[in-house]
C-alpha cells in the first residue's frame, strides 16, 4: 500500500529513468517533475507509470517545490532522478519518520567507487555542512540528497529558494524549527549513462551552486 509520494526533479533524465523507475518500491508513488527537459523525460516517466508534473521555472528548488505541492500523500520523499541513488534505501528513512523516531530522515552519500563524487563538489559540500554545523548546530553531514518527511510540515516551513540553495535553506529551517533529524549512509553511484550533472558535472556548475548556497546562508 502506497504511503509516500516520491518526488524526482528531472531535466533531461530519460536514460536514467528507464533504469530507475522499475526499481522504485511499491510503497512510493512517483512524481517526476519535468523541469525544462529537451529529451523524452516526460514520455518515459509516463510509460513507466509515474505521474508527470511540468515546472517551467528553471531550478532545483522550483522543481522540488512543484512536486511537493502536487503530492497528496501524508509523507513525501525527494531524490535525484539521475540513477545515482538506490530507491530501496529510502525505506529506512521512511520508517524513521512514520514511526515517530524522526521528523525528517536524510541520506549521507557514500561513494561506491572512486570518481563518483568529483573533488570540487565534495569539497564544496564539506565546507557548507561544516559551516552549518558550527553556525546553527545542524545535526547532519550532507545536504540531504535523499530525504523523507511529512508533506504538510515541509510546506509549513515556507521555503523560498527555487534554485540550488533549496537544500541549504531546508537544513537551516528544520534546525531552527527544532526538527529531529536522522541521518543514514546511502550509496552514491555513477550517474546513468547519457546524463550529465548540472551541479558536479563541471567546476563552473559547482561554483554556480556555491553561489546559490551563499544566497541562503544566514
Amino acid at each position: 500500500m502506497t504511503t509516500c509520494d516520491l518526488v524526482l526533479p528531472c531535466r533531461d533524465e530519460a536514460p536514467a529513468l528507464k533504469g530507475l523507475l522499475p526499481r522504485v518500491p511499491a510503497t512510493f508513488a512517483v512524481i517526476v517533475v519535468d523541469n525544462g527537459s529537451t529529451d523524452d523525460t516526460a514520455e518515459v516517466a509516463r510509460e513507466l507509470g509515474a505521474r508527470v508534473v511540468t515546472e517551467t521555472t528553471p531550478g532545483y528548488g522550483a522543481a522540488v517545490h512543484a512536486g511537493i505541492e502536487a503530492a497528496t500523500a501524508d509523507y513525501v520523499a525527494v531524490m535525484d532522478g539521475d540513477g545515482s541513488f538506490d530507491p530501496d534505501q529510502l525505506l529506512p528513512l521512511l520508517a524513521d519518520v512514520t514511526s515517530g523516531r524522526a521528523d525528517i530522515a536524510v541520506g549521507r552519500r557514500r561513494s561506491v567507487q572512486r570518481g563518483v563524487w568529483p573533488w570540487h563538489a565534495r569539497a564544496g559540500n564539506a565546507l557548507i555542512t561544516a559551516w552549518l554545523r558550527r553556525r546553527i548546530d545542524m545535526d547532519a553531514h550532507d545536504i540531504a540528497p535523499m530525504r523523507v518527511c511529512r508533506r504538510q510540515a515541509l510546506l509549513d516551513l515556507g521555503l523560498q529558494d527555487r534554485r540550488f540553495g533549496y537544500p541549504v535553506e531546508l537544513l537551516q529551517a528544520i534546525t531552527k524549527a527544532g526538527w529531529r533529524v536522522s541521518e543514514h549512509d546511502v550509496d552514491y553511484h555513477p550517474r546513468a549513462a547519457g546524463t550529465r550533472s548540472k551541479v558536479s558535472g563541471s567546476v563552473s556548475g559547482t561554483l554556480r551552486t556555491a553561489r546559490d548556497f551563499g544566497k541562503v546562508l544566514r
